[in-house]
């Protein structure tokens, strides 16, 4: 365990072998209600942890939790990785799938990058789109200070009107059961599609919403990933 400050460098290090990447951070306040550390102290810095596009998806495929025939094999492969760390620094892993009740893992995200929300109720990266998502939290004891300073391409926040600008809001007009009002995500409509013959091309390259937004088309889930994560949503819901 080590006693020095772990860099946002370490950490990346650390997690570039499973196609992960540090997302941001953010220090904590006692509202937080983050858990104390191993040894007792609370965290100076909360990391989060997430991918970009499908780069993680050829080390979770070549894992043993991929084929495992367990339930959540991709939630149980950030686990693993997100307890190594921990463990490895002294920290904690804390992670979007662990509840009720659940961390506000959208809330942090914000706090962490430059984000905000989007049509189809997922959050917009200025520079992903939607194509990227958080794994896992780290809660660490010690902070490099210069650490916290974003990244050049996240110096501009991405601006609601990016998606009020966009012409004709195409995410909106490609869901085949209109489940995305601009509002509200109608859970029941698109589990019921899916389930059907007529879902099937969603199954196979995954949200046609979704594929539909201009943004961050360059980072778009290659059609196995998409598929993997729309049979998941699938397993989780019966048909209506």
């Amino acid at each position: 365990m080590s006693a020095l400050p772990v860099s946002r460098s370490q950490l990346q290090e650390a997690l570039t072998d499973h196609g992960l990447q540090v997302r941001g951070g953010w220090r904590p306040e006692p509202g937080d209600a983050i858990a104390a550390l191993p040894d007792g102290q609370s965290a100076a810095v909360v990391w989060m942890v997430g991918a970009v596009g499908s780069a993680l998806w050829s080390a979770f495929r070549a894992s043993s939790f991929y084929a495992d025939g367990l339930p959540h094999p991709l939630d149980r492969w950030s686990r693993a990785i997100g307890q190594a760390l921990a463990q490895r620094w002294g920290g904690l892993a804390l992670f979007p799938f662990d509840g009720p009740p659940y961390h506000p893992f959208q809330q942090w995200a914000s706090r962490a990058e430059a984000l905000h929300s989007s049509p189809l109720m997922l959050r917009m990266h200025p520079d992903y789109g939607l194509w990227h998502a958080y794994r896992f939290a780290l809660a660490l004891p010690t902070l490099v200070a210069a650490d916290l300073q974003p990244p050049s391409s996240a110096q501009t926040a991405a601006s609601p009107d990016q998606c009020l600008r966009c012409e004709g809001q195409p995410c909106l007009q490609a869901c085949p059961v209109q489940a995305y009002t601009g509002t509200s995500f109608q859970v029941d409509a698109c589990s019921t599609h899916l389930h059907r013959v007529s879902g099937q091309a969603c199954m196979q390259s995954g949200c046609l919403a979704r594929q539909a937004c201009p943004q961050g088309q360059a980072y778009a889930y290659m059609p196995e990933h998409a598929a993997f994560h729309m049979q998941a949503f699938v397993g989780a819901r019966l048909p209506r």
